[in-house]
């Protein structure tokens, strides 16, 4: 199967969602929050770090419940905003 590449907003909102669960996670381990959520702690790595910016539902779901965040919030934060939202030119 081939994948599709990602667009550079895919990329980038992978890596904000890296970034909100390594914030979330705090003082705890990777290999903790990764069992907690049913996970290996290289998926948590790899989400973490931006080389899955797209994990499947479910793994998010769990990640979620795991520390405690609402799935409107990590959509809220995560979600893809259009350059014109942002105020840069067209």
């Amino acid at each position: 199967m081939v994948r599709t590449p990602l667009t550079p907003e895919e990329r980038e909102r992978g890596e904000r969602l890296g970034a909100l669960l390594r914030a979330s996670r705090g003082s705890r381990s990777m290999v903790e929050v990764a069992a907690a959520a049913g996970l290996s702690a290289e998926t948590l790595r790899k989400i973490e770090t931006g080389r899955a910016p797209t994990p499947a539902f479910f793994t998010v779901a769990a990640l979620a419940t795991t520390l405690g965040l609402s799935m409107d919030d990590l959509m809220r934060q995560c979600a893809f905003v259009p350059a014109w939202r942002l105020g840069a030119a067209v």
